[in-house]
């Protein structure tokens, strides 16, 4: 059995055609951005308004992560 094949808790990322981990894995997408695009993805199915917080979250350390570079 694969990992795509269960999912723990839910199923909101199985019901997706691309799931969120193979997109983020596939464009070798880093940790902040590919948090965001989790929480975007399953935000309707799973966490609602916090999931959309959670990601402006990622979002908003990745801007100050940027600033000081």
């Amino acid at each position: 059995m694969k990992a795509n094949d269960t999912q723990v808790a839910g199923n909101h990322y199985r019901k997706l055609k691309i799931q969120a981990w193979d997109f983020i894995a596939a464009n070798n997408i880093g940790f902040f951005e590919g948090n965001a695009i989790k929480y975007l993805t399953r935000w309707q199915d799973k966490g609602g308004i916090d999931d959309l917080r959670k990601a402006q979250h990622y979002i908003q350390k990745l801007i100050e992560i940027q600033e000081q570079a």
